[in-house]
């Protein structure tokens, strides 16, 4: 059995894993989540990773599941916990020395350019939240989780990580292929010659845990 430490990206909050947490559960793990709310986000990785650390404070052989942009902050909970292992779900990878800016510039294939040709942000706009975060969600499962959106301020897009050097810890990352934001080119690229792995894959969008909760779970079982 294993613990899994579940981390939300921007714009969502921990109510996007309900459907996850029963899954692992009937899988034979544990599952704790946290809460981080946009002010959280906006005061930066090393903020966020405090409220990471003090939400699964006492816990041991974590496993840390980041999800989209929390993937900039998770390496940085390695230190502070007793971490098994991290689990990159289609998530971004911090380069130390780097923005996710200066990223941009230099892997201009790194996010999908109709994304940032929306109409207006994903919290604001549901047609804008359907077609890069949830089209492959059941409509009433979108709708529920468009009005519980939050804002997402982008500090973490222009701040160059805190991240001095990657841990020395395993680490997993699984590719959401159907994914509209990060590229899956680029995900897959990233955690090979980032991370030395080769990434799993969901056949789904940017959020499987709204979308394919069980088959989600049955690969983070894997992970361990």
């Amino acid at each position: 059995m294993s613990t899994f430490g579940l981390v939300h990206g921007g714009g969502f909050g921990a109510w996007c894993w309900d459907r996850v947490v029963p899954a692992l559960q009937a899988r034979g793990h544990s599952a704790l989540t946290v809460d981080l709310f946009a002010d959280d986000f906006a005061a930066g990785a090393a903020h966020c990773a405090d409220v990471v650390t003090d939400a699964f404070a006492g816990e041991s052989d974590v496993v840390v599941v980041g999800h989209s942009i929390s993937g900039l902050f998770n390496p940085l909970v390695a230190d502070r916990l007793d971490v098994r292992r991290l689990v990159f779900l289609h998530a971004l990878l911090p380069r130390p020395g780097q923005s996710v800016a200066d990223q941009m510039t230099s892997e201009p294939d790194m996010f999908n350019p109709e994304m940032f040709a929306a109409p207006g942000p994903f919290w604001e706009d549901e047609s804008v939240a359907v077609e890069f975060l949830l089209h492959d969600c059941e409509l009433d499962v979108a709708h529920a989780a468009f009005v519980r959106l939050r804002p997402e301020p982008g500090v973490l897009d222009g701040e160059v990580t805190p991240l001095a050097q990657w841990p020395e810890i395993p680490c997993s990352y699984i590719v959401c292929s159907d994914d509209r934001t990060a590229t899956p080119a680029w995900t897959r690229r990233a955690a090979r010659e980032r991370l030395g792995i080769e990434p799993l894959e969901i056949e789904s969008g940017h959020c499987p845990m709204l979308s394919h909760p069980d088959e989600l779970a049955g690969l983070l079982s894997r992970c361990v």
